[in-house]
């Protein structure tokens, strides 16, 4: 797949069919032009899974993308011109006053006759996605960074469902100049006006309990990478698993991490009684029942959070639950006992009930040849009682996977000239151009303000890319959690000028980190080094620098500028890396 996007012809991708789910094909483009990084990437995987995996491969599970239209970057560059919205963009505005100003806007009535034949005939719920030129490229994806926006589909007035897809469409369209799409381009040098959008309309693999719809399994999976653990190898990759709809993973939420290689092996937890505290206790799904209060810029407007035991209520952790058994002190597989749930996925990746991890095993290796990449893929599957049991690939890209051979001894780790060391790291290489260090203050700071840590890392961020200046960060937590009390809730585009990156945990901090979403997807691709410290007060040189000069500061942020570059080296094959001042 190359970086630079394909014109779309009505030659390789057929003409949207009204009739849409009830039509013989599957992939459709409405308009002519561009349909962006995300859909080539499925269109190509598509006819790869046909020519490379039979149907009955893998029976009960059929494998399948789901079916789709695409709207191309024609109906894009119309949008943006016949409302004059490029005149509107020329001065700064918040996220919520761009996506009101794009609500506003008119779609071209070419595409709105499309539209509306699409959900008069359509009562699943359809996930509204962004398929950006410039997503999921190699050099530079732009994963994660726009919207997706999710709606029910199931209104009985054909009017009402028609104007939540016009929407939703919008809402992707706006979410191209958001603030974090903005910060990002300018951490990548790319001008807004190279970027253009198409959007995915495409059903959400799922079934119905009640007033939710959602997939059992959604799930990522990687073909490598640099924090294996259990006796797994980089090369074996890594896969992250959740309950319910993939925004959990996508958002840094917990979930189950595994190698595809060694699915059996003990999970990464010091004991059971943190895996009961850390397991995954909520879930997303579309929110089926009484309709929310109307809010078109909120991503979420249709989506709800669910408990474990609403989940057990459809009938759904039998197949991806454990349950802890305190008489003797141990984990049961299953659900046939009474007890704390877990959600280890055991009875498919210990017990095989159905070959789960040999189907995500055969995506990646099929992706990764036919990329000649290490890859990474997005998938949600249902476990229906009767019937197949559908698995959806969502979606693939190629990732960036440095091969540099580092040796780091154990006398480097410590020392006068080490800053920092961690037995921890992932990524790999070495990198002596960092002459900035970003850190936030450990002591002002505190889980509770961490919203207003994000907004001073934005600001300074800002000011250092502009200068050209990359530097390391350090904070404390998970970066990229949407869960404040997990650590620092911001995006990439708010730290996007990082090139090393340091997560200290605090005492009464217990955070693993996280594989499963976009966020890292951007570390790998830009390769980025990650450390996890646990001791930072053993682990960290805070007094050199705090003896630093300083180069901007705020309540709870600093910068500091260095006289020499920093040296900073990463072990990828061990894991383990050293920062020298």
């Amino acid at each position: 797949m190359s970086d630079a996007p394909r014109a779309a012809t009505m030659t390789e991708f057929l003409p949207f069919d009204r009739r849409f789910l009830a039509a013989d094909h599957d992939f459709s483009v409405i308009g002519e032009g561009e349909i962006g990084g995300k859909a080539h990437g499925l269109a190509f995987i598509k006819r790869i899974l046909a020519e490379k995996l039979p149907a009955e491969r893998f029976a009960p599970i059929v494998v399948g993308i789901p079916k789709l239209t695409v709207i191309t970057t024609q109906y894009f560059d119309l949008f943006m011109e016949e409302n004059r919205l490029y005149d509107f963009l020329e001065e700064e505005h918040s996220d919520e006053r761009i996506a009101h100003e794009f609500q506003r806007a008119e779609l071209s009535p070419m595409l709105v006759g499309d539209l509306w034949s699409l959900v008069s005939q359509t009562r699943t719920p359809l996930a509204v996605r962004s398929s950006s030129l410039l997503e999921d490229a190699l050099a530079r994806p732009f994963a994660g960074i726009y919207e997706t926006k999710m709606i029910p589909n199931n209104q009985p007035d054909p009017n009402v469902r028609f104007q939540k897809l016009i929407e939703a469409v919008k809402f992707v369209y706006a979410s191209t100049f958001f603030q974090t799409a903005r910060e990002y381009m300018r951490a990548t040098g790319i001008e807004p006006h190279q970027e253009k959008m198409a959007v995915i309309i495409q059903e959400v693999i799922g079934e119905r309990f009640g007033e939710r719809f959602y997939p059992v399994i959604s799930g990522v999976g990687r073909s490598y990478t640099y924090y294996a653990f259990g006796g797994a190898k980089p090369e074996d990759g890594v896969v992250n698993l959740a309950l319910g709809l993939g925004k959990t993973i996508v958002d840094g939420g917990t979930s189950w991490t595994y190698s595809p290689r060694l699915p059996r092996s003990n999970p990464p937890y010091n004991s059971l009684r943190q895996l009961l505290d850390e397991t995954q206790k909520t879930f997303w799904a579309v929110n089926m029942g009484r309709p929310p209060a109307h809010d078109p810029i909120k991503e979420t407007e249709y989506l709800s959070a669910a408990a474990l035991a609403d989940a057990e209520y459809d009938d759904n952790l039998r197949l991806v639950a454990s349950t802890y058994d305190g008489a003797n002190d141990r984990l049961e597989m299953g659900t046939a006992g009474a007890g704390p749930r877990a959600i280890t996925f055991a009875p498919l990746l210990v017990g095989r009930v159905l070959p789960l991890n040999e189907v995500i095993s055969e995506l990646l290796a099929i992706a990764k040849e036919s990329l000649s990449a290490d890859v990474e893929i997005e998938f949600a599957a249902t476990l229906p009682k009767n019937g197949p049991i559908r698995f959806g690939f969502l979606q693939v890209r190629p990732m960036v996977v440095s091969r540099e051979a580092v040796e780091i001894d154990d006398a480097e780790m410590s020392g006068d000239r080490v800053l920092l060391s961690s037995a921890s790291v992932l990524g790999n290489g070495i990198h002596e151009d960092l002459r900035h260090i970003v850190y936030v203050k450990p002591d002002t700071f505190s889980l509770a303000l961490s919203t207003k840590v994000a907004a001073e890392l934005a600001t300074i961020n800002r000011a250092l890319v502009e200068a050209g200046q990359p530097y390391l960060l350090i904070g404390f937590g998970r970066w990229g959690s949407s869960d404040p009390w997990l650590g620092i809730p911001v995006t990439w585009g708010q730290i996007g000028g990082a090139r090393t990156i340091v997560e200290a945990m605090l005492e009464d901090m217990n955070v693993d980190l996280s594989q499963g979403s976009h966020f890292f997807h951007n570390i790998n691709a830009f390769q980025v080094s990650y450390f996890s410290v646990r001791d930072p007060e053993k682990r960290i040189d805070w007094s050199w620098l705090a003896a630093q000069p300083t180069w901007k500061e705020k309540s709870f942020v600093r910068c500091v500028a260095l006289n020499a570059p920093l040296c900073v080296k990463v072990d990828g094959r061990r894991s383990r890396g050293v920062i020298l001042k």
